[in-house]
């Protein structure tokens, strides 16, 4: 996919577009001295960063509040900031346990203006109460709900980006939780899900 393309798919503004640009090319720099992604992955941004976190926003079309549950080098949380910035109300809280992640995030939060607040701590330990809770390459679903749990007992929606042993995952985690989820294919790799969590409990 290219930059063109993306800009297709979601309508990004030409000043969002610029934003994007300028993120990929601060991930690039941190990249070579900080292992955030795969450096396989970046001549693949626009499709397998970018797109990927994209499409949850067609999700949650009224969603203006998320929290990114392990935000890492920003995925999807970054990108959602990007494309929300200069909605009313828009806030992204991206939530990552290692403070030099967390000094990359901010970086580029405070480099482009984002409406995001970067949080150095664990993910379930936050009371924040949003929209949509959200993770990408965490953990595998029966932990990661855990995390979710106290965003979902505010209100929140689950939508987890997932590879494709998500329905393992969900079978697994069905041990541990009474959840309420429905699969979707992802749009940037036919092989992806995303995992929408309408409700959850824990059993027992």
């Amino acid at each position: 996919m290219t930059a063109d393309e993306f800009r297709s798919l979601t309508a990004a503004t030409t000043e969002r577009m610029s934003e994007l640009e300028m993120f990929l090319d601060r991930l690039t720099q941190t990249n070579a001295v900080m292992n955030l992604v795969g450096p396989d992955s970046l001549p693949d941004f626009w499709n397998r960063h970018a797109w990927d976190s994209a499409q949850l926003l067609s999700l949650a079309p009224e969603a203006r509040r998320w929290a990114d549950l392990g935000a890492g080098a920003g995925f999807p949380g970054l990108i959602l900031a990007i494309l929300l910035k200069g909605r009313p109300d828009a806030r992204v809280w991206l939530i990552d346990s290692l403070q030099k992640r967390c000094r990359f995030l901010q970086s580029v939060v405070d480099e482009l203006a984002l409406p995001a607040t970067v949080v150095w701590g664990r993910a379930e330990e936050q009371a924040i109460s949003v929209d949509v809770v959200t993770a990408r390459a965490v953990a595998p679903l029966d932990k990661l709900l855990g995390y979710a749990q106290p965003y979902m007992e505010r209100g929140a929606q689950g939508l987890f980006l997932k590879g494709e042993k998500a329905e393992v995952e969900l079978r697994e985690a069905a041990r541990v939780w009474q959840v309420k989820a429905d699969l979707s294919v992802s749009r940037s790799d036919p092989r992806g899900r995303i995992v929408t969590v309408r409700s959850l409990k824990r059993r027992g």
